[in-house]
């Protein structure tokens, strides 16, 4: 074997090392953890630095490395071609086509993007330098490439090639949240929580608000005495106030003020003056969404709001702890009363009001009923039998089995809930008796 041959056999090792490497800084800079090098560059970090500059233009890099591993793997197969016809003779041409193609998939592409995906963050750094000067290098060609790519781009019918955007930053957190719950990395309360501040931006206040027939309010015209035995009754510390009709709010009463008001009055009831010191009301439209009202609570300092619709009738009130235990879940102290509208049965099945939010019903029983089109359970029977039901009938949709319990009206007040598994069990119990 001749000194020229051995040389060309060392270039085309050679080059299958680069390609190597190009096929490793691929994977290695897509996987990296944007935090994680967001956060060593807060920390003077130089390469993480480099490694965000590069992934902030992610087509010129992509130019670059596709640019590049094209390149070493035409010429390495060009060599190795040449070579095995000198050795070989023309059978040569398919020695190499395999010989090549198994180091090229084993060594150049399969071992070095596994090495990269398992430590992507670490590699990452390591090629950051190297690929920044690449980048530079084989920027008039990138350039060229862009400017051919982008001709033939115009002449397509539409310009969603141009701003093609696979996943949107919001959904693909989204999707690496559901991915690491399911692999365990992540809890179930951690990831609805997780979860519960993506959706604040796709929900309103109509969608979680305390509807008005649920509001606690008082009457302006009661007796201070009434007024205040009310307040003490009930479990919350704010509350509506109305006048000539429940609709008409006039003021919010606090119960701080109330206390603030019979001190300076030397406790005597009968000669307060509920509306001196109760607040002005909030009104705010229904279809608010819910990071806009979050931020509105706190820029103003105010933790209630009461919901309007287009006429401008109040269809409810929101407070700032309804908005943050769509985040958190449920928030409940000493003087709450209990939450019972959701009760699990030995059997299963699952007894619900017709109140609860479909959203709550998900998140409690880790279901993924929807939610797009009602709110509550009842009103998600309604959609779907595109009936009101009477007692005693059943649907079937989602994979669950819903049975109206009770009825008051046309409001449909409980129901039992029957999910898959128990379905299934119930029907193999079926089987087995016949």
């Amino acid at each position: 074997m001749s000194l020229v041959t051995v040389l060309i056999i060392a270039a085309i090792l050679l080059l299958i090392v680069l390609s190597a490497f190009f096929n490793g800084s691929e994977t290695a800079l897509t996987a990296a953890s944007r935090a994680r090098m967001h956060a060593l560059e807060q920390e003077g970090n130089p390469r993480a630095a480099m490694v965000n500059r590069l992934l902030s233009r992610p087509e010129k890099m992509i130019g670059t490395i596709l640019i590049g591993n094209t390149l070493v793997d035409v010429l390495a197969s060009a060599l190795a071609s040449g070579v095995a016809v000198l050795l070989f003779g023309e059978v040569g041409v398919v020695y190499a086509t395999a010989v090549m193609t198994l180091m090229i998939v084993i060594f150049a592409a399969v071992l070095p993007k596994t090495y990269a995906l398992a430590y992507s963050d670490r590699m990452a750094l390591i090629v950051a330098p190297i690929m920044r000067v690449m980048t530079i290098i084989l920027n008039p060609i990138n350039i060229a490439i862009e400017f051919i790519v982008r001709f033939f781009l115009k002449l397509t019918p539409t310009t969603v090639d141009d701003e093609a955007n696979i996943l949107a930053a919001h959904e693909e957190i989204r999707g690496t949240i559901e991915l690491q719950k399911i692999e365990g990395s992540v809890e179930r309360n951690d990831a609805d929580m997780l979860g519960g501040v993506l959706d604040l931006g796709d929900l309103h206040v109509s969608d979680i608000m305390v509807h008005r027939t649920k509001m606690a309010t008082i009457d302006a015209d009661d007796p201070p005495e009434e007024i205040v035995d009310e307040l003490l009754r009930s479990q919350y510390t704010r509350v509506p106030i109305w006048r000539d009709e429940p609709e008409n709010i006039i003021g919010i009463l606090h119960t701080k003020d109330l206390l603030s008001a019979l001190v300076r009055s030397k406790g005597d009831i009968s000669n307060l003056d509920i509306m001196s010191f109760a607040g002005e009301p909030w009104f705010v439209p229904d279809t608010t969404p819910l990071k806009e009202q979050l931020n509105q609570f706190l820029k103003r300092k105010a933790q209630m709001a009461l919901v309007v619709d287009e006429y401008g009738e109040v269809q409810g009130l929101i407070t700032l702890e309804d908005i943050l235990e769509e985040i958190v879940g449920q928030i409940s102290d000493e003087h709450d009363a209990h939450d019972t509208a959701i009760r699990v049965q030995a059997d299963g099945t699952v007894n619900v009001d017709g109140t609860v939010t479909v959203r709550d019903l998900n998140r409690q029983m880790g279901w993924n009923l929807p939610d797009e089109e009602a709110t509550t359970v009842a009103g998600l029977v309604i959609h779907e039998a595109q009936t009101i039901p009477e007692p005693g009938q059943a649907f079937t949709f989602y994979g669950h089995r819903f049975e109206i319990l009770r009825k008051t009206r046309n409001k449909i007040t409980a129901l039992r809930i029957s999910p898959a598994d128990v379905l299934a069990a119930r029907a193999a119990r079926t089987a087995l008796q016949q």
